[in-house]
């Protein structure tokens, strides 16, 4: 790739919150996505489906969510494996052009480090049997950072990670990058800096930027770096209607504008020279750190102060699963938190649990220590899962995201019970009764009691 003409990379997020009702493993209805049975099925069909059948994820960088390919591999099993095929042609060429994604969405730096390494592991491993091959890159649920997520980035033997121009400190002379930030000792992680205010005018002006091809020669005119566009997949499609044509357009420059290129692609022609600074606890969605998803901010309307309160149910609750699921392990498994995060080899279907549960055991399991122990394992997914970030994103308790973790943390709940025979749920509930909707007026303790006594009843 020369470098007489500017280089632009598009990447793509691609992530959808695990919405399967967590008894069932099937997708309840959602009405606001009609005439779609649910918002899976209806941005498949204007997104996901027509990107995969024009061939462009085989010319963008690209990450999809675990939680979104295992449904599309269920649902939409063509289009499953046109993703596949496109990162495959780039191996073929050289290096793949997928990344890999952390595996629940969950807000990294507000987790605990061993959740941090299991959502890590979790990631790479959906990535590896989804696209047969190690990931070189990860990316950071609403490009969330810090140092210690970096560190474990790094640990877990992967190369970089893409931020966005507001979240870092210092020049950036090679426009996108690559950077390389400093680590503990002296070692150093690798970033690109996505262009904030081109993605943005692709995420939000599109409809007004005319041909895309145009637009992008005259805002890359005149630069000799690499820009990167970063943006939410769903943008091409499902957000604007016209995105796919704008992408295709994008893809497609005019002789001699600018030359496309993947961002594993560049970096293998250019390693990281500069050293940039991050801003810790930032993210590309909210201008307040990551207040957006802790304590409540500006950045949606209304009362905020449910997300604090639903934030510290989830943290109380999470102790309390952790604390069950070790009482069991003890005396029986060795290196607890290995098997947990070596259960999703389990979740993937490609071990059977109680083999791996032989692999931990000190010694035989008598048929209801391990009966027990695969009860608390199943709860540590469904524990995950209760940190999807959507459930802190919108304005209101009483939404769609929000009952999406409070259903994860329901069935965990319910799971730690068969297992031990405690009742988590009383104390989860009273954490939750401050919490209210804006909307319903709904306390978060009502609308847990409303799924608590949805869920499904043995016999």
């Amino acid at each position: 790739m020369g470098e007489s003409r500017p280089a632009l990379a598009v990447h793509g997020h691609f992530y959808q919150p695990p919405r399967e009702d967590p008894w069932t493993g099937e997708v309840p209805p959602e009405p606001g996505a009609a005439p779609y049975h649910d918002f899976n099925e209806k941005i498949t069909a204007e997104c996901y489906r027509p990107l995969a059948e024009r061939c462009l994820f085989e010319r963008i960088s690209f990450n999809v969510g675990p939680t979104l390919i295992g449904w599309l591999a269920r649902h939409d099993p063509e289009t499953y494996r046109r993703i596949l095929e496109a990162d495959r042609v780039n191996v073929a060429r050289g290096v793949g052009n997928a990344i890999a994604q952390s595996a629940h969405h969950t807000i990294l730096p507000l987790a605990r480090r061993r959740d941090k390494v299991t959502q890590v592991y979790w990631g790479i491993q959906s990535f590896q049997h989804r696209f047969g091959r190690h990931p070189r890159g990860m990316w950071l649920p609403e490009m969330a950072v810090d140092l210690a997520t970096l560190e474990v980035l790094a640990e877990a033997g992967l190369t970089f990670t893409i931020l966005s121009s507001e979240q870092v400190r210092g020049p950036l002379p090679r426009g996108a990058g690559p950077y390389r930030v400093r680590l503990e000792a002296n070692a150093y992680f690798t970033v690109f800096v996505r262009d904030r205010d081109l993605s943005n005018q692709v995420s939000f002006a599109m409809p007004s930027l005319g041909p895309a091809d145009r637009w992008a020669a005259e805002a890359l005119r005149g630069r000799t770096a690499l820009t990167l566009l970063a943006t939410d997949g769903e943008t091409f499609g499902h957000h604007h209607r016209e995105g796919i044509d704008f992408l295709d357009r994008l893809l497609r420059p005019p002789a001699g504008a600018y030359e496309v290129v993947t961002l594993t692609e560049y970096l293998r022609a250019h390693p990281p020279v500069e050293e940039v600074e991050i801003l810790q606890n930032t993210a590309w969605s909210c201008a307040h750190g990551l207040a957006r998803w802790s304590t409540g901010c500006a950045c949606t309307p209304g009362d905020p102060r449910w997300k604090a309160i639903l934030r510290a149910a989830m943290d109380l609750l999470a102790e309390e699963i952790d604390a069950a699921y070790l009482d069991l392990a003890h005396g029986w498994i060795r290196d607890p938190w290995r098997l947990r995060d070596e259960y999703i080899h389990v979740v993937l279907g490609a071990m059977e649990a109680p083999a791996l549960l032989r692999e931990f055991a000190d010694r035989p399991l008598p048929s209801d220590v391990e009966r027990r122990l695969l009860l608390a394992l199943q709860a540590q997914v469904h524990r995950q899962r209760m940190f999807a970030s959507c459930g802190w994103f919108f304005e209101d308790l009483d939404g769609l995201e929000p009952r999406l973790v409070l259903r994860q943390a329901a069935r965990a709940i319910e799971l730690i019970e068969q297992a031990t025979g405690v009742d988590l749920a009383t104390g989860y509930r009273r954490a939750l009764a401050l919490a209210r909707s804006g909307r319903t007026g709904k306390t978060g303790a009502q609308i847990f009691d409303e799924i608590w006594a949805a869920r499904p009843r043995p016999g």
